[in-house]
């Protein structure tokens, strides 16, 4: 039986990210109380209601803080590129973990904790080590908790989409990861928020995992076709092999922050779509839109 969220006491890590805003305003929409647990909150910012709290999840008093009284958690922080003082270490791993020790120490009855799509202690991506293990430390300190794993987020100010149409308009060609043929299953940001709301109100979805994806996966190719129709130009497309990339990351992390790392072109060698053995948005009782329906409100001709 589905809990109601009315009047539930949220507090939701990565408040104020792409996912975490999506992830408020659903909640909020669905009548919780929610609290934004931020390392720089800012109250003026944030929808009438909602209440902003600092909380750094490399300082545990202040997740702790964070989670009073509160009935569910969400972690929605996201880190993707490391930085001198964030580590994927750091924030994937033992923030998570810190968070969820915190949430099984206070009153929450309901863990949310965001993971990704391929979370794996053996890839070659430190940063889908890091989930991985981090899944692992949020089940040990939170053994109910649910961990939600979605494909590549999009929605208007995403990164991906946003990112790809600068791209295609700066270059007179489009270079590809390889072939192309790296096949993503891009997930719109809202169904993801509605998946979090719907897993923290579903008892039977404690302890569970659900990887989330659109309605369609695709080749890294058909969304650089799809994405070069939908803005109105044309681009011949240049395929890259891997070796190239990796040899230009390996100069670019010379810069403070390079706009490509090894991390991420580790990422475009590897599918990035639902393993169809695991539960997913069926299970929750949703159904995620296709990305051609939401792409045009957004990115066009006119808009970028």
């Amino acid at each position: 039986m589905e809990a109601s969220t009315g009047e539930k006491r949220v507090t939701v890590f990565g408040g104020t990210g792409f996912l975490g805003r999506a992830v408020v305003a659903r909640l909020i929409a669905e009548g919780a109380r929610v609290r934004v647990a931020a390392r720089h909150p800012d109250n003026s910012a944030q929808p009438a209601g909602v209440e902003a709290v600092a909380a750094d999840l490399r300082d545990a008093d202040s997740v702790a803080r964070a989670v009073a009284e509160a009935d569910w958690v969400v972690n929605a922080v996201g880190l993707y590129q490391e930085s001198r003082g964030e580590t994927f270490q750091a924030i994937h791993v033992e923030g998570a973990s810190t968070v969820a020790a915190a949430a099984n120490r206070g009153t929450a009855q309901a863990l949310v904790h965001i993971s990704g799509i391929g979370a794996d202690l053996a890839s070659e991506s430190s940063y889908v080590r890091a989930r991985a293990a981090g899944e692992i430390a949020v089940r040990e300190a939170f053994p109910e908790a649910t961990i939600l794993r979605p494909s590549v987020l999009f929605g208007p100010e995403d990164s991906f989409f946003n990112s790809l149409a600068r791209i295609a308009r700066l270059l007179p060609v489009f270079p590809l990861f390889g072939d192309g043929r790296t096949r993503l299953q891009p997930v719109y940001v809202e169904d993801v928020a509605a998946a979090v709301a719907r897993s923290l109100s579903l008892p039977e979805a404690q302890g569970g995992v659900y990887e989330l994806g659109g309605s369609e996966s695709y080749s890294y190719r058909a969304l650089i076709e799809l994405l070069l129709r939908q803005i109105g130009i044309r681009r011949p497309l240049l395929p890259l092999p891997f070796a190239v990339w990796e040899a230009q990351a390996r100069l670019l992390s010379l810069l403070p922050r390079p706009p490509i790392t090894r991390d991420q072109i580790a990422l475009m060698r590897k599918d990035n779509v639902v393993d169809p053995e695991l539960p997913g948005f069926a299970e929750l009782g949703l159904e995620p839109v296709a990305v051609e329906e939401i792409l045009a409100s957004y990115i066009g001709p006119d808009k970028s």
